[in-house]
């Protein structure tokens, strides 16, 4: 069974969808509808942009869907998936490929939902940090004592977990994890706390604009961040997707999930390979790929 898995943001590039653009006619119409949706040339910013703009939230999470949708979009014609996920934003690719939104739609929510986050980044001073080589209990524990906001927000495979919050408690807690024993504790390039509280505001507005899109039925079981458990009915989804901005991001039990009901093969369309890297690392035998 063949898993189609999408990234979320942190894997963009300068140049990024370039060669994609370039392979396909269908792939330049793409693009021309993305500028005309967002009402500015993502593609120029993609193909010709420096790191610092495409570091801004309301262009990375636009541009990582859009290049992830692009990849798919050429394979098409190859085995449809058994089941699907997406890291944080790389939901809403994952959505677009299981058909339950389409690509406009989907743009659309993705371009709220940066906006949205890019608001909240300014009005909280959050960070995140990535803590490498302890236990996962271990930075959960860590984080419920620590005197400060403090969450384990992403679980990206065993022995990596992203923390996020306020900034200076993030700093502060860095310190603790050295002394337990951590490989590195390293603080990311990021202006926000993602899948935090801090996140609350852009929740709100994402809510009203999911909860008035269409969705239809999806092809195959999305494996969602949430939970990391497959789900197929709409009103759930929603509610998942709505809730993943504050919650932790489980991917290592995802990956699991999707491993115990039988994937084989994992194929990760967007820039880079994140995912398939992560996978290995919860099961260095399966098969992972980039699809481009």
């Amino acid at each position: 069974m063949n898993a189609f898995v999408f990234p979320g943001q942190g894997a963009q590039f300068p140049g990024m969808g370039h060669d994609a653009f370039k392979s396909s006619e269908k792939i330049k119409q793409l693009f021309k509808e993305a500028d005309d949706i967002l009402g500015f040339s993502l593609s120029k910013i993609m193909f010709h942009g420096s790191e610092d703009e495409l570091k801004q939230t309301k262009v990375t999470q636009p541009a990582i869907f859009l290049h992830s949708i692009a990849e798919l979009y050429l394979n098409e014609n190859e085995i449809n998936p058994s089941m699907v996920a997406g890291h944080s934003l790389g939901e809403f690719s994952a959505l677009v490929a299981n058909k339950t939104i389409t690509f406009s739609d989907g743009l659309k929510l993705v371009s709220i939902r940066a906006q949205a986050m890019q608001k909240a980044c300014e009005n909280n001073n959050g960070g995140m940090a990535a803590i490498l080589g302890l236990d996962d209990k271990i930075i959960e524990e860590t984080c419920e004592r620590f005197q400060g906001y403090v969450i384990a927000a992403n679980f990206n495979c065993p022995g990596q977990v992203v923390i996020s919050g306020n900034f200076n408690d993030v700093k502060s807690i860095c310190e603790k994890f050295n002394q337990l024993g951590a490989r590195r504790s390293l603080l990311l390039p990021v202006s926000g706390a993602f899948h935090s509280e801090l996140m609350r505001d852009a929740q709100e507005e994402l809510s009203e604009a999911i909860n008035n899109m269409n969705f239809q039925n999806p092809t195959c079981p999305i494996y969602q961040n949430v939970d990391g458990k497959a789900e197929s009915e709409i009103i759930k989804i929603k509610i998942n997707l709505i809730n993943q901005l504050i919650s932790p991001v489980k991917w290592t039990q995802s990956v699991k999930n999707m491993l115990n009901d039988g994937a084989n093969s994992f194929t990760e369309f967007g820039p880079g390979k994140v995912l398939c890297g992560l996978i290995k690392k919860v099961d260095r035998e399966v098969k992972a790929q980039s699809a481009f």
